[in-house]
């Protein structure tokens, strides 16, 4: 199979400086991408701003012969999303791929976590996600082409304690990620999110001493497939955890049908109701929400 390449292709990676971004940024750069390394250096809580790891990744990239140009606006403003996307139209006219990873951790039981960590978070990984879409999207489509890769999470898809700010923004990525591919379908534009997992600066208080190799480097080609001009999928969620690539979805069960239901009914069939011998998957693209009502509205019509 020939190499796949991203010639004249305009990456904006958000989270650029570290870790898996910086993987992903390298990788893009090392294919030919020019890419705009997003990253206002701050810490795991948000705290601080360093210009160096934009910087830094930036050399890395000219060093080995790539384009890249460093962006230290943060995601969590309107403002700071613009200036991303405006960094790379104004440097080198365009932007075809889109890959939002930045994100920070404020830890905290639902007992305990602030109002304000909760905002934080959903600042950086959700809204940021928003912020950097929104003035990305219409440009894609008016150019008939755009990869879109928002990062969720295991804890988005199945929650996890004490994280209940991370895990609500990873769970509202995937939604927009779906939104972006339903809108962009028509117009050339796809939109996936990846699930990753790799030791990484996040990873900092968690017993890692255990696992096999998790190093970035073995998330970022899952990435680079979604953010090619040969990706077939588009709504959909891929897994990459120590060397597994996997599909994550969501299912529904066939369910069962009743004119009409007391408490002690639904009580009575709960273990038929959530029978999953016979799964139904509704992908996003192209009428997963209208394909899940016609099956609802036909049990419906043959009670």
């Amino acid at each position: 199979m020939a190499e796949l390449r991203f010639d004249d292709r305009v990456a904006v990676i958000t989270g650029a400086g570290r870790g898996l971004g910086r993987a992903y940024a390298l990788l893009l750069a090392s294919r030919g991408a020019k890419v705009v390394v997003n990253d206002p250096g701050v810490s795991m809580k948000g705290d601080g701003v360093d210009a160096g790891p934009a910087e830094e990744v930036v050399q890395e990239i000219r060093a080995a012969g790539g384009e890249a140009i460093a962006s230290t606006d943060s995601v969590a403003t309107p403002e700071g999303g613009k200036s991303i996307v405006d960094a790379a139209l104004d440097s080198f006219g365009r932007i075809d791929i889109l890959i939002h990873n930045a994100g920070i951790v404020r830890r905290g039981s639902l007992k305990e976590l602030s109002c304000e960590d909760f905002e934080s978070v959903l600042d950086v990984h959700l809204r940021g996600g928003f912020h950097v879409v929104r003035p990305a999207f219409p440009r894609m489509c008016a150019a008939g082409y755009g990869r879109i890769v928002m990062t969720s999470s295991i804890n988005g898809l199945y929650g996890n304690a004490n994280v209940a700010n991370y895990s609500v923004a990873k769970a509202g990525l995937i939604a927009l990620s779906n939104v972006a591919a339903i809108e962009g379908a028509a117009e050339g534009v796809k939109s996936n999110c990846i699930i990753p997992a790799a030791v990484t600066r996040m990873s900092e208080g968690v017993d890692t001493s255990a696992f096999p190799p998790m190093d970035p480097e073995l998330v970022a080609p899952a990435v680079g497939y979604l953010a090619h001009e040969s990706c077939a999928v588009t709504g959909e969620l891929l897994i990459a955890a120590a060397g597994r690539v996997a599909r994550a979805y969501a299912a529904e069960t066939p369910g069962i049908y009743q004119p009409g239901w007391t408490i002690e009914q639904v009580s009575e069939q709960i273990e038929a109701i959530r029978n999953t011998d016979q799964r139904l998957i509704f992908s996003p693209v192209p009428s997963g929400h209208i394909d899940h009502l016609r099956y609802s509205f036909a049990m419906a019509s043959k009670g």
